[in-house]
């Protein structure tokens, strides 16, 4: 009964995460194209560019609303669903939380009312100045949380307390510049980026085969093709980081994503198709790149990358130094701390391995009276699931190069004088919105699901997090949740749909004021030149 209610635990935070990343990505790059669009307004005075902006954030503006709705039941649900997550790492895990809902959140939530409503409130420099505040508030947003959670995958900068049987913050330093977190932000920040440029290209697309708003069109797949493009490049090599990074602080998650059950001579290779098979712990017809993955891995062509086999075998050591480490901490608490510098040192000598004593817990009350064959099962639970780990990955990676390839092609024809778009990479540019929130969503599940079984890695196993909730209450307010927020996403689609079919905006005052400039400037320098058409 524990167990389900752990699985239907993960499967309602994975539901409500996995909803709300709908949203995100696309919030985080569009800031900042509206952002960019807009400093181009300013800069050139040029009516298009100020439609351009407030059309996309109009868009902007009902994804930031739902993103936000769907975020906040996330918070709540640590103490709802993972009190004792809550309660063992709470002071390292809450204060990113906090700075980013005093800092961030408050700062976005703040100057987003004012790009909408300013508009002839404000200057255009202080509009852009707004609109540019939102950008940087939705981002800082994603860094503190993305700094909470790299340290859930690499607890750096706090150490456990034996008293309070809690984890305590050592080092925020640590915690805020620990390189998972700060490889995670700009690949998740760039991963929103190609979303957004892949979201506002394929729109202008189909603006173009129905030949409507073309100069709208034009410029705006001009921005998010050479925007997108860079961010796509971004995506891959801090992607290419995050697996080094695995190499040193998550082995066994690297592991399962190649499917690498026995160690390899370095370097290793990278293993582009297969079928892994867990049982058998191989990888059926698997098909091999040779040096890719120990390059990959260890920026070496001399460092071996252990396999799950090796890996189960060093956790099973870790089991039973865990298990002297428990015992340990099982004499301070009883002592209240007054025991004897040799119960101490055996403590500190082992502490970094109580978190693999937890993993018995599943099987039984006390680690201490574990049996053999209850210690083998603890270290085969660090292998995750192989295959939706393997598959993931590579679908992940293939959608990661087609979207360079994509806005490549598309940056290419959009500033090659004289080429226009053929009607069918119009029709691909439509086609494709969807693939970055499929690459995002496959991203996030690698990450996440990799990790099992802990909730802080190497700390804290998954199956010790949860609150003491019935199976009833779990699925009930699943269900609940499921229902509302497909309604919102229902809502979001309805709303989307709507405005991209009633099309931008045009200030028509505004645009005849900037012609007639534009024509006085003309004349007095003797220009004769058209206007050009907005």
């Amino acid at each position: 009964m524990e167990l389900d209610i752990v699985e239907l635990s993960r499967l309602q935070f994975a539901m409500t995460a996995m909803y709300h990343f709908l949203f995100v990505p696309l919030t985080l790059g569009l800031s900042i194209l509206v952002a960019i669009m807009e400093t181009v307004y300013v800069m050139t005075g040029r009516p298009i560019w100020r439609q351009m902006t407030k059309f996309w954030g109009t868009l902007f503006g009902i994804n930031f609303v739902l993103g936000v709705a769907t975020g906040i039941t996330m918070e709540f649900q640590f103490g709802m669903n993972w009190s004792y997550y809550s309660h063992y790492v709470g002071d390292i895990f809450g204060a990113p939380l906090a700075i980013e809902g005093l800092m961030a959140f408050f700062m976005e939530a703040t100057f987003v009312g004012l790009f909408f409503f300013g508009w002839e409130k404000l200057s255009r420099t202080a509009h852009l100045v707004v609109t540019w505040l939102v950008a940087i508030g939705s981002n800082f947003s994603a860094l503190w949380i993305l700094i909470a959670n790299g340290w859930m995958q690499n607890p750096v900068g706090a150490e456990f307390n034996p008293l309070s049987m809690r984890m305590e913050m050592t080092s925020f330093f640590e915690v805020m510049f620990n390189e998972v977190a700060q490889a995670k932000f700009v690949h998740t920040v760039s991963a929103g980026y190609v979303t957004a440029s892949v979201f506002v290209l394929g729109v202008s697309a189909w603006y173009m085969l129905r030949g409507q708003h073309f100069e709208l069109a034009r410029r705006s797949i001009a921005v998010a093709a050479a925007f997108g493009l860079a961010s796509a490049f971004s995506v891959v090599i801090l992607g290419d980081e995050s697996g080094y990074n695995a190499t040193h602080s998550q082995k066994m998650k690297l592991a399962a994503i190649e499917g690498m059950w026995e160690t390899q001579p370095a370097p290793a290779e990278f293993t582009l198709l297969g079928l892994p098979d867990q049982e058998a712990r191989e990888t059926k017809y698997a098909v091999h790149v040779p040096y890719v993955m120990g390059l990959i891995g260890t920026r070496s062509l001399t460092t071996e990358i252990p396999g799950i086999d090796d890996l189960v075998a060093q956790a099973e050591t870790r089991v039973r130094s865990g298990i002297v480490a428990y015992d340990a901490l099982m004499q301070i608490r009883e002592a209240k701390g007054n025991v004897s510098d040799e119960v101490k040192a055996t403590f500190e000598d082992h502490s970094k391995d109580l978190g693999f004593a937890f993993l018995l817990k599943r099987y039984v009350d006390d680690p201490r009276l574990a049996t053999e064959e209850q210690i083998v099962k603890a270290s085969n639970d660090t292998v995750p699931t192989v295959w939706p780990l393997f598959w993931s990955f590579r679908l992940m990676v293939a959608l990661g190069f087609s979207f360079i390839v994509v806005l490549g092609y598309f940056f290419v024809v959009a500033n090659w004088k004289g080429m226009q778009f053929p009607r069918w990479a119009l029709r691909l540019g439509v086609a494709i919105i969807p693939a970055p929130w499929i690459a995002a969503e496959l991203g996030w599940f690698t990450a996440e699901f990799g990790r099992q079984p802990w909730t802080v890695d190497g700390v804290l196993p998954t199956a010790m997090s949860v609150s003491h909730l019935s199976v009833a209450d779990l699925a009930i307010t699943l269900a609940g949740f499921v229902a509302f927020y497909t309604v919102l996403f229902i809502i979001e689609m309805g709303l989307m749909i709507k405005y991209i079919k009633k099309g931008p905006y045009m200030d028509v005052t505004e645009s005849q004021e900037w012609q007639r400039k534009h024509e006085l400037r003309l004349q007095s320098s003797g220009d004769t030149a058209p206007i050009p058409a907005e």
